[in-house]
């Protein structure tokens, strides 16, 4: 069901649709009317636990969707797999504290995993919650190598396009995207959440496993901090066009790892931070 419909059929009769996946109805005031109560879509948020061979890793806060996407994006993108075909099975289940994916690994990465495991707390915003150690900030990155181009007289398309991908938040406002781009500027497809950096771990799985999701770039709607740049460089992709802005510590890593960082990525506007070789 997509946005229009669900609003169609809101409009029609309020006891056809009280639930979407990600969103619910709530009773909220307006500020000019707060005698006057009515029904808004409110996004959910959950906690979700992964759970690598049975060893509880990480609680995310985030949107109750795409938990396979999550799983296997976040896997690669902390370093945890070096692909997909590392992981061997994937079950999702629900309690009463929230969802757990159970990922079973190779005993070559669960080995890697338990030698660096370090406990981590959910966050939305924050991307140090949890570090024990300063020195587990940043991890390495292999140089990337200089093999996408992208016309910037197609990032106006790509950008219009970025709502397709957000049934929760044309519901709510409350959600951000991440989506993968081609050079011409079309979405191949994308993901929403209540974090950034969840929205950007759904949609680095979802890419891992389609085969055209080479060629483009990934094209998010929130400021990009350095654990984006970190986190899309350790998935091979070399350009990242944010919305916002980007940090002081992103353009240094994204210097560093050969990435291109634009930020301010608006119809008519982009700002290249780094490695400006990879556009036209």
């Amino acid at each position: 069901m997509d946005v229009h419909q669900v609003n169609e059929l809101g409009e029609k009769d309020d006891k056809k649709v009280t639930q979407i996946i990600g969103a619910r109805q709530k009773t909220v005031m307006q500020r000019a009317h707060l005698d006057a109560p009515e029904e808004d879509w409110i996004a959910e948020e959950v906690p979700v636990a992964l759970v690598y061979n049975g060893i509880s890793h990480v609680v995310m806060m985030a949107s109750p969707k795409d938990f396979d996407a999550f799983a296997l994006g976040f896997s690669l993108s902390e370093g945890i797999i070096e692909s997909a075909s590392d992981i061997y099975g994937m079950d999702v289940s629900q309690n009463c504290n929230g969802i757990e994916v159970n990922i079973e690994l190779s005993s070559r990465r669960f080995a890697g995993l338990k030698e660096r495991r370090r406990a981590m707390a959910g966050r939305t915003g924050c991307g140090v919650c949890g570090i024990e150690q300063l020195g587990d900030l940043f991890r390495p990155l292999v140089p990337l190598p200089f093999t996408q181009t992208f016309d910037l007289a197609n990032l106006d398309a790509a950008l219009h396009q970025l709502k397709s991908v957000q049934t929760i938040g044309q519901l709510t406002g409350c959600t951000h995207a991440a989506a993968w781009i081609t050079p011409e500027g079309t979405l191949s497809g994308g993901c929403e959440d209540v974090g950034r950096h969840v929205a950007l771990d759904k949609m680095l799985g979802l890419r891992a496993r389609q085969n055209g999701w080479n060629a483009g770039a990934a094209l998010v709607s929130s400021r990009a901090s350095y654990e984006m740049v970190q986190k899309a460089a350790m998935c091979g992709v070399e350009i990242l066009f944010a919305v916002s802005a980007a940090t002081t510590l992103a353009v240094d890593v994204a210097e560093k790892c050969n990435l291109t960082l634009v930020g301010f990525s608006k119809p008519g506007r982009a700002t290249v931070y780094t490695h400006p070789q990879r556009l036209r």
